[in-house]
């Protein structure tokens, strides 16, 4: 939490766009290197590999993209209606509401005086926020943004991605596979150490679960690359 001008800002007014940037990179990272190493377990040449890593980076961010910006914009629709159907409320039944938003107070401690101030003064300034606030759950922090998300998954996918490509590109044919997994999970360290600083969180535990996660795919995609590769 820090201040400025006097305003207090904490960490969770970052986790919008902290979860989609998040998701973003690590998704970028984890499929692109997972797809590089079964092409490569395979027997791949380095043109097909660099073809299916660039293809994997262009169809991931624009997938992420349109992804979220679906997914979001769904949350976006119901918090409309939501905030629609309270605005009904609020313009048929005004002491009703005013009554329903006492009791939430009431029900967090506040004494019945004390409630029906509070609600009645919140009301009086803004009585559709308080409501969305404090009934709906629908605050600032947490509103759904779909162009925001959309735009950090496809950016942060195409960065995440570019880094196993680049390691595809310039490593070694025969030290491709190996250089790539080690990459892979450094970035992804890296990444989980970035965003737990970001969100606050622990750094040694975000860390390790990232690179835990991101070891285990990678394993799975490399065995069903070579399998396949055996096989034809």
């Amino acid at each position: 939490m820090t201040k400025q001008a006097g305003r207090e800002y904490h960490l969770v007014d970052r986790i919008g766009w902290l979860r989609a940037a998040v998701l973003g990179a690590n998704d970028g990272i984890l499929s692109t290197s997972s797809l590089i190493l079964g092409v490569a377990a395979a027997g791949g040449t380095r043109s097909s590999v660099l073809i299916a890593a660039l293809a994997a980076l262009v169809a991931g961010a624009m997938s992420m993209a349109a992804g979220e910006y679906v997914s979001v914009s769904s949350q976006h629709d119901t918090e409309q209606a939501d905030l629609a159907r309270e605005r009904a409320e609020l313009a048929a039944d005004f002491s009703g509401e005013l009554e329903e938003l006492a009791s939430i107070y009431r029900g967090r401690g506040i004494d019945d005086a004390t409630a029906h101030i509070i609600a009645r003064e919140l009301m009086a300034k803004d009585a559709l926020a308080a409501h969305a606030r404090d009934e709906l759950g629908i605050t600032v922090a947490n509103t759904a943004r779909p162009i925001q998300a959309a735009f950090t998954s496809a950016a942060t996918f195409t960065f995440g991605a570019a880094m196993p490509v680049l390691i595809a590109a310039i490593a070694p044919r025969a030290w491709l596979i190996p250089i790539e997994i080690v990459g892979s999970l450094l970035f992804l360290a890296v990444l989980g150490a970035i965003g737990a600083v970001t969100g606050g969180a622990n750094v040694w535990r975000a860390t390790a679960r990232v690179t835990f996660w991101g070891a285990l795919a990678l394993a799975v995609t490399a065995g069903i690359g070579r399998l396949v590769g055996t096989v034809v």
